[in-house]
């Protein structure tokens, strides 16, 4: 991408932001952050964002990807002692719709107990919902990617067939963030 995709503008903010907003919009209760803490442009921009830094979480070893800012998050002990889902939220789909979500959401609620995932056309997606007990589960897996630890827990995955094509695309070439934005600014 040439530059950090959580700091490409979007929506009037930077990914980062418009996604932290809409998690709020959705009625989270608890929003953190997962982050290197060399990465001083991301510290920069929750800076400015006032995003609380008692909700920021580190990753030590960043380098060893994604599935370690999840496990990072799962081993964390600042998460608020009532909660009883968690959504792993990617920072390549600030173009998914709201009512997109909201129904992922709405599946989650009626599914106590279990994983909760969208899928379209059959194709699993993120973001995945996560009752307490599989978050725990996460935070000691020795799987080494979401995707490894999702197919452990099969018979707790509940997967919700939503036709969004916002699906089919993530922000990894400068292409698809100006065809993101396009499909975000067009509704």
């Amino acid at each position: 991408m040439g530059r950090p995709k959580m700091l490409l503008p979007w929506g009037g903010s930077t990914v980062l932001g418009h996604l932290i907003a809409m998690w709020k919009r959705l009625g989270a209760a608890h929003i953190a952050v997962v982050c290197a803490s060399t990465d001083t442009a991301i510290i920069a921009e929750l800076d400015r964002l006032g995003f609380p830094v008692a909700n920021r979480i580190f990753n030590p070893q960043p380098g060893r990807g994604m599935f370690s800012s999840i496990q990072c998050a799962a081993r964390w002990p600042g998460w608020k002692p009532a909660l009883t889902h968690w959504a792993i939220v990617l920072g390549d789909q600030p173009h998914l719709r709201l009512e997109t979500l909201q129904t992922l959401v709405d599946f989650a609620a009626t599914q106590p107990g279990k994983i909760c995932q969208p899928s379209r056309q059959g194709r699993a997606r993120h973001p995945v919902v996560l009752p307490e007990t599989a978050f725990k589960k996460l935070a000691g897996s020795q799987d080494e990617t979401l995707k490894q630890f999702l197919q452990s827990q099969s018979p707790d995955l509940r997967q919700v067939e939503l036709d969004d094509p916002r699906f089919d695309l993530d922000l990894d070439r400068p292409e698809d963030y100006e065809k993101a934005r396009q499909m975000y600014t067009g509704g």
